[in-house]
This record gives structure tokens, C-alpha cells and sequence, in this order.
């Protein structure tokens, strides 16, 4: 009896489990550069003595959609999209560097250029940049940031720092919901690496796609718990019949 009542335990987390990443991927189908979290199940059998007939079911999170969203084009001059495979630079709330697909940036009374969640956009060398007050900013095909004052001709002040995950140097989501490097170290510069300005890039979740999902795994949880009151049920019958004798 307990074979029916663990399988279907381990189905019903599985199930619970890929609803709330679906539906964290539906609250963000407007989240300018959000990438999608993919999933899976996984039958994992059991080992150990009379346990080989059961397997359990898991689910597990296996990374992100690298599928581009939607280009919306704004002509706001600190609204940006990064081309190809490429990742704006900031700094995270640790301290340390990571990558978004968000390009709406802001400049604070400071004079510093961060995202609209406050974290400063980094340079090709590693710090944040600083805009001289006052100044009409304006971002390059190659993340070169110019500053005109006032009277003066425009003048670069840095280079948005563009990076390229490849095999080699593949990135995941953190907790914080930013992306870094799997092995933790800053990923280089990539010169090669361009965006457009005037441009944001919106989320790739398809919510149609994911409405239907969480229909499908709503549905998979009920037939999970349906085992889960059989199993009660037979087992009630089962003390009655052995009672009797």
C-alpha cells in the first residue's frame, strides 16, 4: 500500500512544484528581458532492498529559454537591446557582477547610470558609470555611452560592458533573479558584442503556452491526490476485512 502512497506523494509535489514555475513565468510575460525558466520531470527509480519496483517523480528547473523576445521599439536614448546572445553587465546586490536582457536604464541624482531596481550598469572595465551633471546621454551600436553638456561637443565617458555566454562560459538564474556565470567568475568583454538603442526587449514567456500548463498541471496534482484518497479508502477496507477474520 505505501508503494501507491509515496508515488503518488512525489507526483503531487512534482506537479505543485512546475506550477509555481509556470506561474512566476506568467507573472513576468511583461517583464522587459525576462527569460523563461524551462522544466522537466525525472523518474528517479528507488534503491534498496524489495524497493526496486518504485520510482518516484521529480521535477526539476533545466535552465532558461534562450528565445529573443519581442523588440518595442520606445526612442527613449537610455533604452536598450542587446543583439544576438549578448548580456548587459551590472552589479548585483553581492557585490558581484551580472547579466540581464533588461536595457532600461535611469540616471540617479548622483549621476550614476543604474537599472530601474538600483543596480549600477558596469563598464567594460568593471566599475560603474558616472555621468557628468546635466549632461544629454546617448548609448552606441557598440554600448559606448556619450555625454553632450551644454556648449561643449559630445564626449565618451565609457563602454557598456557586453558579454556573450557561450559552451564554455554558460550563465544561470540566481536567487536574486539575475543570471551569472555557472562557475561564479566575471565573464570578459566582448568586443564584438552590439545592441540597439531605443529599443527594449520584452519577455519571451508565451502565455498562452503557459496558461495551458498550469491547466495540464492543476490537473496532474488532482489525479495525484484522487490516488492519494484511493489508497485511504483501500486501505479503511483492508483493516475491516482483516478485523473481521
Amino acid at each position: 500500500m505505501d508503494r501507491i502512497i509515496y508515488t503518488s506523494m512525489t507526483g503531487a509535489n512534482a506537479s505543485a512544484h512546475r506550477q509555481a514555475v509556470l506561474a512566476n513565468n506568467l507573472a513576468n510575460a511583461s517583464t522587459a528581458g525576462f527569460r523563461a525558466e524551462m522544466y522537466n520531470f525525472r523518474s528517479v527509480p528507488l534503491s534498496g532492498t524489495g524497493s526496486t519496483t518504485r520510482v518516484f517523480s521529480l521535477e526539476a528547473t533545466s535552465g532558461h529559454s534562450e528565445t529573443s523576445g519581442p523588440a518595442q521599439t520606445t526612442g527613449r536614448p537610455l533604452d536598450a537591446m542587446a543583439e544576438g546572445n549578448a548580456w548587459f553587465t551590472v552589479q548585483g546586490l553581492d557585490g558581484t557582477e551580472s547579466y540581464t536582457r533588461a536595457g532600461r536604464f535611469e540616471i540617479t541624482a548622483n549621476g550614476q547610470l543604474v537599472t530601474p531596481g538600483g543596480l549600477p550598469v558596469l563598464s567594460d572595465g568593471g566599475a560603474p558609470i558616472d555621468i557628468p551633471p546635466g549632461a544629454e546621454v546617448s548609448l552606441g551600436a557598440d554600448g559606448t555611452v556619450t555625454a553632450r553638456v551644454a556648449g561643449q561637443p559630445p564626449q565618451p565617458i565609457g563602454r557598456l560592458k557586453l558579454v556573450t555566454p557561450g559552451p564554455g562560459a554558460a550563465i544561470q538564474r540566481g536567487d536574486d533573479g539575475g543570471f551569472r556565470s555557472v562557475g561564479g567568475e566575471p565573464l570578459p568583454a566582448d568586443p564584438n558584442a552590439r545592441m540597439r538603442s531605443g529599443v527594449l526587449e520584452g519577455s519571451n514567456v508565451n502565455p498562452v503556452e503557459s496558461m495551458v500548463g498550469m491547466i495540464a498541471a492543476a490537473r496532474e496534482f488532482e489525479q495525484q491526490m484522487r490516488l492519494l484518497t484511493t489508497a485511504e479508502t483501500d486501505d479503511k477496507s483492508a483493516s475491516q476485512l482483516l478485523g473481521l477474520n
